[in-house]
């Protein structure tokens, strides 16, 4: 059985990249890498890391603006936080490297 805190997260900015979750970007279904229009070229591509605190860094298209209007009942973006989207085949090639509970 997981618990979870009451504190409230607080990111750590001195957390570094300790290894990649599912594949990279430039490998087919991820979203990056050359010809694929959900990228529009080197470096902006789609990623999810953990750090080595354990939290997870994820790289994505901001669509904070987009979906601001019309979240589920009980979402919300507060201030220092963005709504970020990945490609569906990157979130599922990174399922295997995230441990169940």
């Amino acid at each position: 059985m997981v618990t979870m805190s009451t504190k409230v997260w607080q990111p750590n900015p001195a957390a570094d990249f300790s290894r990649r979750l599912g594949i990279a970007p430039q490998e087919p279904g991820s979203g990056g890498g050359s010809g694929d229009p959900a990228t529009s070229g080197e470096g902006e591509c789609p990623d999810i890391w953990e750090l080595d605190n354990g939290d997870v860094a994820v790289i994505g298209r901001d669509l904070t603006p987009q979906y601001a209007g019309r979240l589920p009942d009980g979402v919300s973006v507060g201030a220092g936080e963005r709504l970020v989207v990945l490609p569906r085949g990157m979130v599922m090639a990174a399922k295997a490297d995230i441990p169940d509970a």
